[in-house]
């Protein structure tokens, strides 16, 4: 093959920007078939701008100032108005602040900014940019959550340029793009939404939020897999990347932020969608549990920590004998693998005979339960519907479970408890050496009884009340 004509950068993947001098019809990054296609030349090349190994020293705009004479005023966090979007950035919105809301087609993306964006107009002017919608469908949709405001500026565009003339006229606190991927910038290689599209639009709006104190909210779309699609860049380029997510069955939404410059990436917000639009959740503690006269067999409820939040989260398992060759083994809510392991750790360590029973195991609510700390729930709900024996009302299992049968110390436990007793749980079956019962200042009281157990067999006998062996 031919070598590339000087000034081209060689070959890229459409798909995530992963760069090579010589061409493969299989990307090394992504390993998706048939992206890999011949770059063009570069914006620098193209300008006639060639790399120097020796530049000239330019002026400084503005002289470098020992840290502790800047200026921090700036930065500070203003409130939206959605207190559970507030919570997960650490406070509110940040004047130059670029940020990147990801989230699946239909989860509520546009509700939820456009609410924030009405709230946000209350003081200061505020630009809606649609490139997915018309301008009509955005104010149908407005009108029903009661998200219209004379500061709330909308415009149905998908040219960078006529964006960013938009920008000039309204000269908006907040700028909403939705979504970067249908922005096309003029001159630049690549349709809307692909890698290089999705680059240098990025690109051009963080630097006009940076040079205007402009904060910036892009949507973006997700793949297949739940990642932001484009190029890996692109969350480098922004300041907050947040994740709105939920099932599409549950009206139960939530906000996490997986990069922060300004704040946590340990906080969670929860919503709930309904037909007028999103309501913050501050206490959605009683949306996972369901409510039982009288115990029911193969139930079992834990504590799960969403970020730094508290959740409490049933757990239910079905068993019973398959008529099937290949018993089987489905999950909902929780991570397959991991209730696989649950269930070999349970016929290895604790003699239980599930190899020709069907398993179900799911959680209530709709809520996503994947952390270690669910194993020992897993596991006691699983054993109980096994043998047929209820889980006495009012017990909590936390812990993980080791393929030796030993339950595991989880991370932040005190939370965990406190939960547990805010909520009327009277006993915890908790790991061994968790350091429990543990002194706490926040007026609870003492009646909840914590017993630590060392291995599976034990807690199964601790919470059914007889050996399963």
């Amino acid at each position: 093959m031919a070598k590339s004509p000087a000034g081209t950068s060689g070959f890229r993947c459409t798909e995530c920007g992963w760069q090579s001098a010589k061409w493969s019809g299989r990307c090394g990054e992504c390993q998706a078939w048939g992206t890999v296609q011949e770059a063009g030349v570069p914006r620098l090349a193209r300008a006639g701008i060639r790399a120097v190994s020796h530049r000239s020293a330019a002026p400084a705009a503005t002289p470098a100032l020992p840290i502790g004479q800047v200026a921090a005023t700036d930065a500070t966090a203003r409130p939206t108005g959605l207190d559970e979007l507030d919570r997960v950035l650490g406070g509110g919105l940040v004047p130059g602040a670029v940020l990147l809301l990801a989230g699946e087609p239909g989860v509520g993306k546009s509700t939820l900014l456009l609410e924030a964006g009405a709230l946000v107009a209350v003081s200061g002017p505020v630009l809606y940019v649609t490139g997915e919608e018309s301008a009509a469908q955005v104010r149908l949709r407005a009108d029903r959550i009661g998200a219209v405001s004379d500061q709330l500026f909308l415009a149905a565009e998908t040219d960078l340029d006529v964006v960013l003339g938009h920008v000039d006229q309204v000269q908006p606190r907040l700028l909403i793009i939705d979504s970067v991927q249908t922005i096309a910038a003029a001159g630049v290689e690549g349709v809307p939404g692909g890698v290089t599209q999705v680059r240098e639009v990025a690109a051009a709006l963080t630097a006009v939020a940076k040079e205007r104190s402009l904060t910036t909210i892009l949507v973006g779309h997700v793949t297949k897999d739940g990642s932001v699609a484009g190029p890996r860049a692109l969350e480098h380029i922004v300041d907050v990347v947040l994740h709105f997510d939920g099932d599409r069955h549950s009206q139960l939404r939530m906000v996490r932020a997986v990069k922060n410059r300004y704040g946590p990436t340990d906080e969670v917000g929860c919503f709930d969608l309904g037909e007028y639009g999103l309501i913050g959740l501050p206490d959605p503690s009683g949306l996972f549990v369901s409510q039982h006269r009288e115990p029911v067999p193969g139930t079992c409820v834990t504590i799960t920590l969403e970020g730094r939040r508290p959740l409490p989260a049933e757990v239910q398992a079905l068993v019973g004998t398959s008529v099937l060759e290949i018993p089987r083994r489905t999950t909902s809510g929780l991570d397959g693998s991991r209730v696989g392991m649950v269930l070999a750790v349970l016929q290895r360590r604790a003699g239980l005979k599930l190899g020709r029973q069907d398993v179900y195991a799911a959680t209530v609510g709709g809520v996503r339960l994947t952390e270690p700390s669910v194993d020992l729930a897993v596991a006691v709900a699983l054993a109980s519907s096994a043998a047929n024996l209820s889980v006495p009302h009012g017990v909590v299992a936390i812990g993980e479970v080791g393929l030796a049968g030993e339950v595991r110390r989880v991370a932040g436990l005190p939370r965990r408890l406190a939960e547990a007793e805010r909520m009327g749980f009277r006993r915890v079956i908790v790991p061994m050496a968790s350091g429990a019962p543990l002194e706490r200042a926040d007026g609870l009281s003492h009646l909840m009884k914590v017993q630590e157990v060392e291995d599976i067999r034990q807690a199964l006998s601790a919470v059914l009340g007889t050996d399963l062996r």
